[in-house]
């Protein structure tokens, strides 16, 4: 069997399994046609089925979530928790609390995070889980006694050696830490490795916070660089106005770009002076807002509804930060008119498969998610180690380290490009790089 004969074979029977799951079989998709070239080098990929079972998670958990509201009104939610691959590690991966959270978003995260993990060079496998509980209009009550529900079962397949949930939409600081104090009531054991992205006084690491939004901007320097541009002096419009938006935007800002506009799910801010990223803080870390807000302290800066008509706005640099799915063909084709001369994703696959062709077509310098965003979880990753050894490095220390892990990245991302033969595209450089240290692992280890 040919590779392409067997890409497509595989992608039937996922097809076939998965029915109605969209963003799980377009992730697939990508990935997989990217891996033809890979698989027709190696074809005891192919005798071993490797793309058979790397599609399939290794477990999947579903699960009621009974809370109590402040009414005294009992609420059920759905949790779930997908264990995708742990050929190279414990499975790693955060927990989304979102009303659009279901079975296919949560396998898709899962196993986009299998090649992103791998990229890092970590020894960390692929995970993913959350609930379709929206954090938003929620007192701290309701969310801790969601959040405790929630641990209830999940501490059942969860474990510093075994799976160590993190932070996402919707789960920051104030999550981690119910999350994590109930573990501890539940398990009686005083084991800090088992959660990422704690509080600095419980075993938390310095840079975590700042992580996947400073890796992408590193990400974005080696590729402007590689390409003799420079971030200094850029305009860039980010989506989003959360904690990757939030740090993406004070790293550019640091090292020399001008950020114009940021969004929230009910529209977006143009502030040609500059977004003030202290009023934006303000307004979601300290408020939990509404970027609208933003009017009240800067009068001058405008608002409109919408948050994808963001992309309308002129600018040098796009940095999609929300969510999946927010740049589709019109928008791509929208910021290549206004003449964008790079994209980088800070949200995982934000970017429809159209619109990455699109931008590559037109010579879009183009930073995928699994690479360009895996600046938390390799963050994530560190903090493991420090939990290991009981120790917490400093900031300057982690942040180096993040650097380093990042320029990594794009260095092993686009030298696997050139070697097979897809110069500059960083899409297939990504997924074939992540793909081939967990597939190597998986034949080492049999059929298991």
């Amino acid at each position: 069997m040919q590779g392409k004969e067997y890409v497509e074979s595989v992608l039937k029977t996922v097809k076939n399994r998965n029915k109605g799951e969209k963003e799980f079989l377009n992730a697939v998709k990508e990935v997989l046609y990217s891996l033809v070239p890979v698989v027709e080098k190696n074809p005891e990929y192919i005798k071993a089925n490797i793309l058979g079972r790397i599609t399939e998670p290794e477990r999947l958990i579903s699960f009621s979530v009974p809370w109590v509201d402040d009414k005294g009104q009992v609420q059920v939610n759905r949790g779930f928790r997908v264990q995708f691959n742990s050929a190279i590690g414990p499975y790693k991966g955060g927990l989304r609390f979102h009303p659009s959270v279901n079975q296919s978003i949560i396998k898709f995260l899962g196993f986009e995070q299998t090649f992103k993990n791998s990229l890092t060079g970590l020894p960390i496998g692929g995970a993913k889980g959350g609930s379709d509980f929206d954090p938003k209009g929620k007192s701290d009550h309701e969310i801790m006694r969601f959040c405790q529900s929630f641990m209830a079962e999940l501490q059942k397949h969860i474990g510093a050696d075994l799976d160590i949930p993190a932070g996402d939409i919707g789960v920051s600081g104030r999550e981690i830490g119910y999350l994590y104090g109930y573990y501890k009531k539940l398990t009686n054991i005083q084991t800090q490795g088992v959660l990422t992205g704690k509080g600095l006084a419980y075993g938390g690491s310095l840079g975590r916070t700042q992580a996947t939004g400073y890796g992408l901007i590193y990400f974005l320097e080696e590729m402007l660089q590689d390409h003799n541009e420079s971030i200094q002096e850029k305009t860039i419009i980010v989506s989003g106005s959360g904690n990757v938006a939030i740090y993406a935007m004070e790293k550019a800002t640091q090292l020399g770009a001008k950020v114009i506009a940021c969004s929230d799910s009910n529209g977006y801010i143009v502030d040609e002076n500059g977004i003030q990223l202290d009023v934006v803080k303000k307004i979601k870390e300290v408020k939990r807002g509404r970027i609208k807000e933003y009017l009240d302290y800067v009068p001058a800066a405008k608002y409109v509804e919408g948050c994808k008509g963001i992309w309308t706005t002129k600018c040098d640099i796009a940095l999609p930060c929300a969510t999946q799915g927010e740049i589709d063909t019109q928008s791509a084709q929208t910021l290549v008119d206004n003449g964008v001369i790079a994209v980088a994703e800070g949200a995982n696959m934000p970017s429809s498969l159209e619109a990455i062709d699109l931008f590559q077509k037109n010579n879009i310098l183009f930073g995928p998610a699994k690479a360009a965003n895996a600046g938390g979880v390799a963050t994530s990753a560190l903090e493991m180690s420090q939990n290991s050894m009981r120790l917490s490095w400093s900031f300057e220390e982690v942040d180096e380290k993040l650097k380093g892990i990042m320029k990594n990245i794009y260095a092993t991302a686009k030298n696997t490009a050139e070697e097979y033969i897809v110069s500059d595209n960083l899409v297939m450089g990504a997924n074939i790089a992540g793909f081939v240290k967990v597939a190597d692992a998986m034949l080492a280890q049999g059929i298991a």
